[in-house]
């Protein structure tokens, strides 16, 4: 098969802005378990799951039976009908949630869920105005990038929305980042008050990443969320709790990124995507019933919650608990973290290495400066590729951070094969 020829009529229809991979892209034909291979049939060990998308494995036989079983009957009905694999899906990830009375609406993408949680919040609270955290993302659709306070994921200025940035998503950069973790909470609730006491008009809601994903898995001291919902409270501003990246067990810890945070009980809205599904496209919206109940005008999904993605969206999730997949993150993550640490301790070009479970983020810079260096980080992604290795790379300093965030089955074999990868390449960056 000729990638060349794909390349090239990849960029004769389609948009200039459409990221890829690689100096010289790559096409994947299939996958197994944590392993995919190209149109050239080169094998690869999978640190990146299509994005944190491909949670459990690649090519399920639970995932791809029921999709298959399901798609031999109807794909498709939309939710003006009844739906069995809808509510039962609907029915588990309520329980799970820990949001009380909850009702949850499906999506198509994880865009689209936080999309649907702002008009929830901006309705309920009859407000426009949203508090979002610096180096966030949040999704590529008109009132989700005018939330993103990561200037390299923002195209536009433009906005139905007035979002007012937070301080507190990035421990270990701005100006709070030489302060202790409880100095450091201080500084971003006071931050906060100071906000709000400047603010005109009743805000609607705080959306944030538990751990951000684009902006390079950073995270604040764990309660910080806690803290900030305290004062939340006060004003009446809802809370959303963006999953897309950090839900199902990813981070080892918790089930869900705001049980870091959970002094403070649930949040009123939780958004989620990517993993659920296993590369099929679900997202959806987890809140009360009188924020998600609180719309006046009749509404529907036609491709949302539908048959064959909530079939395999519930084979999926049986798959992850049953085989506890939230432990075995936590156990392999743990052990990959302080392999990549150990290794990090000896190459110059390491700032920091962070994160939790399989949620790992490697920050390079130039040697002997603070400076972010995406030069090192593209010429490690490279080099991780030749040597049979798929990462990812962002963060809110020119896309200087290495993302590692493999299947949640992911062996104590293969963290080390993979470490010793991103070793090689790491100690060649320049």
């Amino acid at each position: 098969m000729n990638t060349t020829s794909l390349h090239a009529r990849h960029r004769a229809v389609l948009p200039d802005w459409l990221a890829l991979y690689y100096a010289e892209p790559i096409e994947l034909t299939h996958g197994e378990g944590r392993h995919v291979w190209d149109a050239e049939g080169r094998k690869y060990l999978d640190f990146f799951g299509g994005i944190l998308t491909t949670m459990t494995a690649h090519a399920l036989p639970e995932v791809t039976k029921a999709v298959a079983e399901q798609a031999s009957r109807i794909i498709h009905s939309s939710t003006l009908y009844l739906d069995r694999p809808m509510v039962e899906l609907a029915e588990r990830v309520a329980q799970l949630s820990g949001i009380p009375d909850a009702r949850v609406f499906f999506t198509t993408s994880g865009t689209e869920a936080n999309d649907t949680a702002l008009m929830l919040a901006t309705a309920y609270r009859r407000s426009n105005q949203i508090l979002a955290m610096r180096n966030s993302y949040h999704g590529r659709s008109f009132s989700a990038i005018g939330i993103t306070g990561n200037k390299g994921w923002s195209p536009t200025s433009l906005s139905p929305l007035q979002t007012l940035y937070v301080h507190g998503g990035v421990r270990s950069r701005g100006p709070y980042a030489a302060l202790s973790d409880a100095e450091f909470t201080d500084a971003c609730v006071a931050d906060l008050r100071d906000m709000l006491g400047q603010t005109r008009g009743d805000v609607a809601a705080l959306i944030a990443e538990p751990v951000q994903g684009v902006g390079g898995f950073t995270s604040p001291p764990d309660g910080l969320y806690a803290r900030f919902r305290e004062v939340l409270r006060e004003h009446g501003i809802l809370w959303i709790s963006d999953e897309v990246q950090t839900g199902w067990g990813r981070t080892g810890d918790h089930f869900w990124g705001w049980q870091a945070h959970d002094q403070a009980g649930p949040p009123d809205l939780l958004t989620f995507a990517k993993g659920i599904g296993n590369g099929m496209s679900i997202g959806g919206v987890v809140a009360r019933a009188d924020v998600m109940n609180c719309l006046d005008a009749n509404s529907i999904s036609t491709f949302g919650g539908s048959p064959v993605t909530m079939a395999a969206g519930l084979a999926n999730l049986s798959y992850l608990l049953e085989h506890d997949l939230q432990g075995n993150a936590r156990r392999v993550g743990g052990l990959l973290i302080e392999r990549l640490r150990a290794i990090a301790a000896q190459v110059p070009a390491v700032r920091d290495v962070r994160g939790r479970g399989l949620m790992i983020g490697v920050e390079l810079v130039r040697p002997g400066t603070d400076e972010a260096s995406p030069e090192a980080a593209t010429a490690v992604l490279e080099s991780c590729r030749e040597a049979g290795l798929l990462i990812g790379k962002g963060g809110g300093h020119n896309t200087s951070v290495l993302r590692i965030a493999p299947p949640l089955s992911l062996t104590v074999a293969e963290a080390e094969e993979g470490a010793a990868i991103l070793e090689g390449a790491l100690r060649e960056a320049p």
